[in-house]
């Protein structure tokens, strides 16, 4: 029940009847008062209104009581709303029928002032109990939904049924993931020359370009380094031909910058090898990977040219002639020596 006075619907084919019912309810500060002189006008005036109790009559023309009481209990919009049934006193076995079907209480007439005070006031009570657990239902329903949200922004979708079903996610070694690191050239500079707004904006755009994207191919992201977004395919999901899969995002990464006012150009590097997963934090929890393969994908991104995805020799290998390239030769990497990186030049 609501915290506005509440409201109720008096249903009873006798006029006389309905007259001293509502007489003694206006005494008892019942001020919202609606009357239907039969079944079927009752339940066109519930569904288009709404009613906190309903006193309802058993013995009626065009649809009875019996009929009323089972038709709100179909209705999955009315079947919550308290009915107390009016009979005379030698319809006994009608009322325990109407209690048995749903009804929350009877009343007998010629009506008692105190037994009506009293059930009405009770079945009103009982209903705002309800209200108010189907509410907090509600809420808890909406902040699990958030937590939930919340779960599926911070980590993979297999990472979070892991998280749900075991209250954890078990570190592990993954020997064959491709990596992807998409970042955008000169962004520095371009944080330097643009306003706060300007610049989060864009790059709030592009990321959710590239997590559509990444979602798309069947790949999964992993986090985002300021302006730098880290994929993998092959991690926690199995994706077919993720080389293929990995280098395709990044053709689509680098279409969705162009197509942008930002007028961002952006760089992507590709490398596969073993990985370490695991889930890191407590307050926040962060999914991540580590190890050489991660650090070769970044320092390939650093290598590539604006608008180019460049890949490691591993990588090639696997696209199998799905894709025209163009060797770069041997590219000194930090800590890796001289390595040979072909760029993807279009997919065939």
């Amino acid at each position: 029940m609501n915290e506005q006075a509440p409201s109720l619907l008096i249903v009873d084919d006798n006029e006389d009847n309905r007259y001293t019912l509502m007489r003694r309810l206006k005494r008892e500060g019942y001020e919202n008062l609606a009357w239907a002189d039969n079944g079927q006008t009752a339940l066109e005036r519930l569904r288009a209104e709404s009613y906190d109790l309903v006193l309802l009559d058993i013995m009626m023309p065009v649809m009875n009581g019996h009929d009323t009481l089972e038709a709100m209990k179909q209705d999955m919009h009315l079947r919550e709303i308290p009915v107390i049934m009016i009979s005379a006193v030698d319809e006994m076995d009608s009322i325990v029928r109407c209690i048995e079907a749903g009804a929350e209480d009877h009343l007998v007439k010629p009506f008692n002032a105190a037994l009506l005070r009293a059930r009405i006031r009770s079945s009103l009570d009982r209903k705002k109990l309800r209200d108010q657990q189907t509410e907090y239902l509600k809420q808890i329903e909406h902040e699990k939904k958030r937590g939930d949200d919340l779960l599926h922004a911070t980590l993979p979708a297999a990472a979070v049924h892991e998280l749900k079903a075991t209250a954890g996610v078990r570190p592990r070694r993954f020997e064959d993931v491709v990596v992807l690191f998409c970042d955008v050239v000169g962004f520095t500079g371009y944080c330097d020359e643009h306003q706060p707004e300007e610049v989060v904006a864009h790059l709030q755009a592009f990321v959710l370009d590239c997590e559509a994207i990444v979602e798309r191919h069947g790949l999964e992201k992993i986090k985002t380094v300021g302006d730098a977004f880290m994929a993998t395919a092959g991690l926690l999901k199995h994706v077919d031909k993720r080389a293929l899969a990995s280098v395709s995002a990044a053709f689509d990464m680098i279409e969705a910058a162009r197509k942008r006012d930002s007028g961002w150009k952006v760089r992507v590097g590709i490398h596969s090898g073993p990985v370490v997963g695991g889930v890191v934090g407590k307050r926040m929890y962060c999914f991540d990977v580590w190890g050489d393969t991660v650090n070769v994908a970044d320092r390939i991104t650093s290598s590539a040219r604006a608008d180019a995805v460049l890949v490691s020799a591993p990588v090639w290998r696997t696209l199998d002639d799905a894709c025209s390239g163009q060797s770069r030769g041997l590219v000194e990497l930090k800590g890796k020596g001289s390595v040979e990186l072909i760029e993807c030049m279009a997919l065939l």
